[in-house]
């Protein structure tokens, strides 16, 4: 018999809604991770009280009871399987999985039973439906009637309100079976009620999302967050991740906490709770409770009396109420030695910290992408400049994450994290031989010693120590241009009049070396005062590239979109344009890509027919108009040979080094010869022959 038994697409129940997830069985006991969360269920074997097989909707599902009377429910699983998971928990866990199946009569009188969080409504011995009382939101009593609330589930396409018991009067003198009935189901209900006083209190603290001051109650089952215009409260049970995340300027701390399900304001969810702290606010804590209770509560995890920082008092009261870990940033540190990354996502810049099992965004808006879920990363070049780049996240749900305008600088550092931790990346190539390097069914937020982390600091070492190699071994061009130093100093020589009396001495071969360097600059800056000589070779009679899908339909809505908001701006107007093409349906959209490939084949047609006759005709015109320019050069050179030696020294030196490229189209190689030599006279003439000069005209 096999140690371990594992399950792929097993659902669980969550109020309404099925969660896929997987399911493994082993002699600790039974782990199930949820694919969308990454929350791990994990139930000790020794906690197992009973284990039912039944039919239900998707198939065959399995029914585990707790000791501690928690019910957990999978489905999912083919009828084939039964005798393997009989078998398995007959050898392991010591109990008989038993077949029950639900009663299907469709009758609504029976009885009702209260075992542990669950309540059974059955007929004879068959169970019609079952309630968990933790999904219970409020319970109300009325004359023989019993009205359950519960707590209602956004991922659910279809949600139960109430249900109504209607309970016959007893004969019984003294009991009244409605009062009974809510009793029993109001001392394992989810009700939140802020009876007696809080645990502490944290005042004014400053919250990102949602926006504002709150003050933070903390009572023994739930969290109070009381503000000037809203009220939250969020049970513990509903706090998925803790995180303590450092900000970048060192002197701040975002607390986060990770909701599921989340807290709503209006049509609004908030996934994540962000705190920001100063590191220099300290706090001195009391908790409400006596030294024994303390004690009894917390198991020295807290005291009565706390002092210290603001935040690390909310984070230890938070670790200790709802018994998670504190995720903190693992070993990456980036260029400037921070342990994040300033990026932009959708428009908002903000930090990205890689963590030991996933990334976090923060703040707007907050996102949390877990390993297991990532499907490959990409590098992609910045869109506006070469001096940043894309970082790009795609998970296995075909959800994508682009963070943008990341700095050039930490490509090493974060390349070397996301190697390190074997996640796929798309420009490598290399999807199939990367393993992954962790546990399935860990929780995402356990720290694990990771043996790349030792490798990842050597190589950074070598980076930081050679940073122009490491973005050559990027695969990104480099630009000339980006060296800030280097193009400083050269434009201070090019334009300063003292020029040529800072080389003291120096021999011709240097004299005529420094033109060689100056020409260089010249190159780079002369075509944006004269584009049409560089652009040369464009036939305007050429047909005309046809537009994407996208532009055929911005060209269209344009002045819809115009006359639905008056007075937008040309940005905001892209923008809207953009939202409103990536919320199209995709019918609509392939008629617009249709339209497209019609255009494209036009344009492919016309450039045939061009490329056969037009071509050579523009061509004949082209060469006829070239010698009537190069005949009219040589005229007016002929005309003002000698006027180059009347002008200041300064504006000589940065007319005469023009390289080849941006001398004329019109002149013939032979005259670009003679302008050559004598630029080379002029420039090798000494200053006292030019003062000379200038003073007898």
């Amino acid at each position: 018999m096999a140690d371990t038994l594992e399950f792929n697409e097993i659902y669980q129940e969550v109020k309404g809604s099925m969660n896929d997830g997987r399911l493994r069985l082993s002699r600790q006991g039974v782990i199930f991770k949820n694919s969308k969360t990454g929350k791990v269920d994990n139930i000790q074997a020794s906690e197992l009280a009973e284990g039912i097989w039944r039919r239900v909707a998707l198939g065959h599902g399995l029914k585990l009871l707790t000791k501690n009377g928690h019910i957990y429910k999978y489905d999912g699983f083919r009828e084939s399987e039964f005798d393997k998971l009989s078998e398995f928990f007959k050898s392991h866990y010591r109990l008989e999985l038993a077949e029950k199946d639900l009663c299907v009569k469709g009758w609504n009188w029976g009885t009702v039973k209260f075992g542990g969080q669950l309540l059974s409504f059955d007929i004879g011995e068959q169970p019609v439906f079952e309630i968990p009382l933790s999904n219970v939101s409020q319970c109300t009593t009325g004359k023989n009637e019993v009205t359950l609330e519960f707590h209602q589930n956004d991922d659910a396409e279809v949600s139960l309100m109430e249900v109504r018991f209607y309970v016959p009067p007893t004969q019984e003198d003294g009991v009244d079976p409605v009062e009974a009935f809510a009793q029993n189901v109001l001392s394992k209900a989810d009700v939140i009620q802020a009876t007696g006083d809080a645990i502490c209190i944290f005042r004014e603290l400053q919250c990102l999302t949602p926006r504002g001051r709150y003050d933070i109650r903390i009572y023994p089952t739930f969290l109070h967050l009381h503000g000037k215009t809203f009220d939250y409260k969020i049970p513990y049970t509903t706090v998925l991740r803790l995180f303590l995340l450092p900000h970048k300027d060192q002197r701040q701390m975002f607390f986060v906490i990770s909701l599921d399900p989340p807290i709503k304001q209006g049509q609004t969810r908030y996934h994540f709770l962000i705190l920001l702290f100063s590191k220099d606010e300290d706090i001195s804590l009391t908790l409400n409770m006596n030294e024994d209770e303390v004690e009894k509560r917390f198991e020295g995890r807290l005291t009565k009396n706390m002092s210290g920082s603001l935040y690390e008092m909310v984070s230890r009261v938070m670790k200790a109420l709802v018994n998670r870990k504190i995720t903190v940033p693992g070993n990456f540190q980036g260029h400037s030695g921070a342990q994040c990354i300033t990026c932009s996502y959708k428009a908002s810049s903000g930090l990205l910290y890689p963590l030991e099992r996933g990334f976090i965004y923060v703040h707007k808006p907050p996102v949390h992408i877990r390993f297991d879920e990532i499907s490959f990363v990409n590098f992609a070049r910045g869109t506006t400049t070469t001096r940043s780049f894309d970082f790009e996240i795609e998970t296995k749900q075909g959800t994508q994450y682009t963070f943008s305008s990341i700095e050039r600088e930490e490509y090493g550092k974060l390349f070397d994290f996301v190697n390190a931790k074997k996640l796929n990346i798309k420009n490598r190539g290399h999807k199939e031989s990367m393993p992954q390097s962790y546990d399935e069914y860990a929780d995402s937020d356990e720290d694990q010693h990771d043996a790349y982390l030792e490798r990842m600091k050597e190589e950074g070492k070598i980076r930081e120590e050679n940073a122009d190699d490491s973005s050559d071994e990027s695969g990104e061009e480099t630009d000339e241009s980006f060296n800030p130093g280097e193009e400083d100093e050269d434009v201070a020589e090019e334009f300063d009049s003292e020029v040529s009396a800072s080389s003291d001495g120096g021999s011709d071969h240097e004299e005529k070396r420094k033109p060689a360097k100056k020409a260089k600059i010249v190159k780079e800056r002369k075509p944006r005062k004269k584009p049409s000589e560089s652009k040369k070779g464009k036939d305007p009679n050429a047909p005309k590239r046809p537009m994407s899908a996208y532009m055929l339909w911005l060209n269209a809505s344009r002045e819809k979109i115009k006359s639905d908001h008056p007075g937008i701006s040309i940005t905001d107007l892209s923008k809207k344009a953009g939202e409103l093409w990536k919320g199209m349906s995709k019918e609509k959209k392939e008629e617009w890509d249709r339209k497209a490939e019609d255009a494209k084949r036009d344009y492919e047609k016309a450039m045939k027919e061009y490329s056969d006759g037009g071509k050579s005709e523009s061509s004949k015109k082209e060469k006829s108009k070239k010698k009537q320019q190069q005949g009219k050069g040589k005229a007016e050179r002929k005309a003002a040979p000698s006027k180059a030696l009347a002008k200041s020294p300064a504006k000589q030196l940065s007319e005469s080094f023009k390289s080849k490229e941006f001398v004329s189209s019109e002149e013939s190689s032979g005259d670009n010869k003679k302008e050559d030599s004598e630029e080379e006279e002029i420039a090798s003439t000494p200053p006292s022959l030019e003062d000379s000069a200038s003073g007898s005209d």
